[in-house]
């Protein structure tokens, strides 16, 4: 009876550690590099984007429709 609630309590532990070790592992890979999982990535909004631009003046053009009303 006690020995098969250490058995359980065993197993529970052995799939508890591979469920949490690739979470475990992509903590420790993004604290080597400094904040950084994915490599050199450039921050949201520094790129050039011809569909950005787009959607910008949409969004003005409709700021100024919704003025003049």
């Amino acid at each position: 009876m006690v020995g098969d609630l250490f058995e359980l309590i065993f197993f529970m532990w052995v799939v508890a550690i591979c469920a949490f070790a690739p979470l475990g592992y992509f903590i420790y890979m993004y604290s080597m590099k400094s904040g950084e999982p994915f490599g050199d990535t450039e921050p949201h909004g520094d790129s050039e984007s011809k569909v950005l631009d787009l959607a910008e003046a949409l969004i003005h053009k409709v700021k100024g429709l919704l003025a003049k009303k």
